[in-house]
This record gives structure tokens, C-alpha cells and sequence, in this order.
């Protein structure tokens, strides 16, 4: 039976990305997206055609007991996880207080914050009882740093560290490693920063900034830093780390507070 490494929110970028690096190594791959199946067979397609193995499903994670099923029917079927990466987007989009509505406030809570903590409460208990285990969660900017436009998604993301802290506080002497991966950088992702920016403008953006201008993250490099994470030595886990593109980042910095 192989290791899984189990991702919830596995689009074009992050998080699909970073299946197929695991599925590379061996692992099955459970990919787990809300929307674009025709997407998701293709990212499954291109792991099978590369020699690995991967499931796709689609799921809503807000839904009362999506994440569960998923994680039940993953231990039953596929084998037990090894790996999760938590990749669920949050983000609203830029809104004053007059304009986020309560149902829009807590909708970024669920995505970031609740839907982790559902994440958690059922695979940490599973890793604990077989002695290893690791949470990966992607971040962003915001949950270090508020900004005007952003209550939904500064509150949301800055509530996802503090959960990420009391897990890793809580299950890191007991075999589980958790990782709060905070991205302070525009992703080269079709699937969200593309879906922003719109074509023309994500066009103009990477051949602007991106490519050889090293100024936008590139997922296929982000991943080896998450399997890396995944497999350090006890000894030397990282609890928290910080990615950004290696260029200025003034010009994100003053760039619309989407991060």
C-alpha cells in the first residue's frame, strides 16, 4: 500500500503542483478541488503519464462533513495519509467594512480557519496513533499583516497561524509535524492570481515580473520546499517559514491588497 499525501485545494498552481512532486517520489496523491473537473483529470492524467499514481474528487469544503468523508473514505480506500496539504484559498476579494457582509466575513473563516480546524480534528488524531505524520498549510501576507479591504481574509488567515501554532504546540512532541508555509509573494498561478488578474493583464504581469525577472513565485520550485518540509529530521522541523520571489517586492507591496 503506498503513502498518500492527501491535498485539499489542488489547483493549477500550489497545490496541484505540489501533488504531482510528492506522486514523483512514490506517493498516491488524493487531490481534492471545489470546481473545474476537466482540470482536475488533467492534473490526474499528468501524474499517471509520469510513471505515478493520484486521485481526484470534488468537493465544497465549506459543506458539513465534506472534509470528513474525504479524509474517511482516503484512510479506507487509499491507504493512511502521510502528508496533507491544506491549500484552501480564503480570499473575498478587496472590500470596505460598509461592503462585507456578514455571510462574507464568515464564509473567509470557514475557507481559512474552521475548514483547517476540521482538517486537523481528523487526521492528527490518525498520525499521532501510528507516531509521524505532517500538516502543510499554505498562507499568505495577511495573516501577518492587515491591510484596508482585507477584514475577511486578515482575520481569517491571522487566525489560521494561531491554530497552526496550538497544533504544533500540541501534537509536534508527539510525532505530528505541523507547518505554517506563509506565501509573501504573487504566485505564478493561472488558477488564482490568473483568475484576478484576468488573461491580458496576468500575461503582461509574467512577462513583466515573471520568468526570468524572478519576481513572482514559481510553483514548481515552491513544492520542492514543501517536500522538503515534509521530510526533515525531528530534530529539525520548521514550524514556520516565509516564501517570497527573490526580486524587489515593493512593487506587490503596493500592488492591490489582494495578498
Amino acid at each position: 500500500m503506498k503513502k498518500v499525501c492527501l491535498v485539499i485545494g489542488a489547483g493549477a498552481g500550489i497545490g496541484g503542483t505540489v501533488g504531482k512532486r510528492f506522486a514523483a517520489d512514490g506517493y498516491h496523491a488524493v487531490l481534492a478541488r471545489r470546481s473545474d473537473e476537466e482540470g482536475l483529470n488533467g492534473l490526474v492524467a499528468d501524474i499517471e503519464e509520469a510513471g505515478g499514481s493520484a486521485t481526484g474528487c470534488l468537493i465544497n469544503a465549506i459543506d458539513d462533513d465534506a472534509i470528513e468523508n474525504l479524509v474517511a473514505d482516503t484512510e479506507a480506500n487509499v491507504g493512511p495519509i502521510e502528508v496533507v496539504l491544506f491549500n484552501l484559498g480564503a480570499q473575498i476579494g478587496n472590500r470596505p467594512l460598509s461592503h462585507t457582509t456578514y455571510k462574507m466575513f464568515e464564509t473567509g473563516w470557514r475557507l481559512a480557519t474552521f475548514a483547517l480546524f476540521r482538517v486537523a480534528s481528523c487526521v492528527l488524531p490518525l498520525m499521532e496513533a501510528r507516531g509521524s505524520g505532517t500538516l502543510l498549510v499554505t498562507s499568505a501576507t495577511a495573516a501577518v499583516r492587515g491591510n484596508e479591504g482585507q477584514h475577511s481574509h486578515a482575520a481569517a488567515m491571522g487566525g489560521r497561524r494561531m491554530l497552526c501554532q496550538t497544533l504544533n504546540a500540541e501534537y509536534a512532541s508527539r510525532g505530528v509535524h505541523v507547518a505554517h508555509i506563509l506565501i509573501d509573494g504573487a504566485v505564478d498561478a493561472p488558477d488564482t492570481l490568473g483568475k484576478m488578474l484576468g488573461p491580458e493583464n496576468f500575461a503582461k504581469l509574467r512577462a513583466a515580473k515573471g520568468e526570468a525577472h524572478d519576481g513572482l513565485l514559481v510553483p514548481e520550485h515552491m513544492a520542492e520546499t514543501y517536500f522538503h518540509i515534509a521530510h526533515q529530521h525531528r530534530s529539525a522541523w520548521t514550524h514556520e517559514l516565509d516564501l517570497r520571489a527573490h526580486s524587489d517586492l515593493a512593487w506587490w507591496n503596493h500592488s492591490p491588497k489582494l495578498a
